[in-house]
């Protein structure tokens, strides 16, 4: 777990908690001008409690630093333009002066303040930013730690899960040919009922005739027995 005085002293630490801006509110507020975006150096002493030099050192020792993660200085044209939006801005929500720079003004990011509070030696806030962050870092390394013993024992229960299915294999093969060998005989087993069917068939046919020729015969006698009853009364 990195310590304080590493989180103080590398930069490459520092980057891999740039993306953590939401600690700052979480240990004071932090007031915004009304862009939403950028503070001065007098808004960032003050959510420091420190003095306005103070920060203006730490930037001016990391200044590439800060500049990549956000921290602007206007002059000139960009300076008026900026001055002017804040001012629209502010007469929107009722505000009556803004106090604007006189030649340049230094603008920060909520990146570029979580940047000093990881810099800033001299100020309880910026300690408790920093061990704000160290405290999450060591929570997320716990949770990682967790996740990796859950996964290895998953990783375990799906070896044996491999072996038992390895084994079901023959036994699953078997049933198949089984089944298989069953389909095959059910087939001829219709095809023997459908046989016998037409055959039945043809015998209903021929029992038919043959009841047919029976009442013929039974007709032929009757007639026979009519005609010997007649030569007898004769």
């Amino acid at each position: 777990m990195p310590t304080e005085v590493a989180l103080l002293e590398s930069r490459a630490l520092r980057g891999e908690q740039m993306g953590r801006v939401d600690v700052l509110d979480k240990v004071k507020s932090l007031v915004m001008l009304p862009d939403g975006i950028h503070v001065r150096t007098e808004d960032v002493a003050r959510y420091f409690e420190v003095s306005t030099g103070a920060v203006r050192r730490v930037t001016d020792r990391h200044q590439e630093e800060f500049t990549e993660n956000g921290m602007r200085v206007l002059r000139g044209a960009d300076l008026r333009s900026f001055h002017s939006d804040m001012l629209s801005l502010w007469a929107r929500d009722g505000v009556e002066s803004y106090p604007q720079a006189a030649t340049q003004l230094r603008l920060y990011t909520r990146r570029t303040v979580l940047n000093i509070a990881m810099l800033l030696r001299d100020s309880d806030i910026a300690r408790c930013v920093r061990t704000y962050l160290l405290d999450a870092e060591e929570a997320l390394r716990s949770r990682y730690a967790s996740l990796d013993q859950r996964v290895t024992r998953i990783e375990s229960c799906l070896t044996g899960v491999g072996s038992a299915l390895q084994e079901l294999g023959p036994v699953l093969v078997r049933m198949s040919e089984r089944l298989d060998s069953l389909d095959r005989k059910v087939e001829v087993t219709h095809q023997v009922i459908g046989a016998m069917s037409l055959r039945l068939t043809d015998v209903q046919q021929d029992v038919v005739r043959l009841d047919g020729r029976l009442d013929y015969f039974a007709r032929q006698l009757k007639d026979l027995r009519r005609r010997s009853g007649q030569r007898g009364q004769r």
